[in-house]
C-alpha cells in the first residue's frame, strides 16, 4: 500500500533537504518506542522509513515518481465523483440492471436461478473490473449471493428491493382498487 511520505512527515513535497532533517527529527523524538507518553513504535518506523527515502536524492526521484502516479489517481477520482453521470448515477444504473437480470433469470427458471460471472458480464456490458464493486455492493446489501454451482442469483430480498424500483403502473393499481 502506498505510503504519502510528504503527508506523513508533513513537509511540502518541495521541502529541502534540512526541512525533511529537522521534521523527522521532532517527529522521531515524539514517536520513539523509548518516549513513555507519545512512543508509537508503528508510526517511528514509518517516519524512520519516509526519512530514509526522501534524504536520498536517488531514492527520492524514484519515489517522486510514484507520489506522481498516486496523486494522479487521486485527481481520476475526484473528477469522477465530481461528474454527476459517470459516478454514483451510472453505478445505480449498473446495479439495477444487474438486479434486472439476475431477477428476470430466477422468474424463468427457479431451480437454476444463477447466472456465471462470465455471462452478468457480457449480458450487463460492464467490464469483470467494475463488476467487482458492484457484485460486492449487492452482495453485502444481501441482494444476490452466490450459489451452490458458484453462479450468482438474487435473493428474496434482491427481488423485493427490484420490484421497489418500479412503481405500479396505473393500470394495475386501477385492478387492484376495483378489487376491493
Amino acid at each position: 500500500m502506498f505510503i504519502d511520505y510528504y503527508e506523513l512527515l508533513e513537509v511540502s513535497r518541495n521541502a529541502n533537504s534540512e526541512t525533511i532533517e529537522r521534521v523527522f527529527r521532532y517527529f522521531a523524538m515524539r514517536y520513539h518506542p523509548d518516549n513513555q507518553s507519545t512512543g508509537d513504535e508503528a508510526r517511528f518506523s514509518e517516519i524512520v522509513e519516509a526519512h530514509n527515502t526522501l534524504k536520498d536524492p536517488a531514492k527520492r526521484a524514484q519515489y517522486d515518481i510514484q507520489h506522481n502516479e498516486q496523486m494522479n489517481l487521486h485527481r481520476e477520482l475526484a473528477q469522477e465523483a465530481a461528474d454527476s453521470k459517470g459516478g454514483i448515477e451510472r453505478d445505480s444504473d449498473i446495479q439495477a440492471k444487474l438486479l434486472s437480470l439476475l431477477h428476470v433469470k430466477r422468474r424463468k427458471d427457479v431451480n437454476n436461478p444463477g447466472i456465471g460471472d462470465v455471462e452478468i458480464e457480457r449480458l450487463s456490458g460492464c467490464p469483470r473490473e467494475h463488476l467487482e464493486f458492484h457484485i460486492w455492493y449487492l452482495k453485502a446489501k444481501g441482494w444476490i449471493s452466490r450459489i451452490e454451482n458458484g453462479t450468482i442469483a438474487i435473493t428474496v430480498e434482491g427481488i423485493d428491493r427490484a420490484n421497489s424500483e418500479y412503481p405500479r403502473r396505473a393500470e394495475v393499481t386501477k385492478l387492484l382498487d376495483h378489487a376491493h
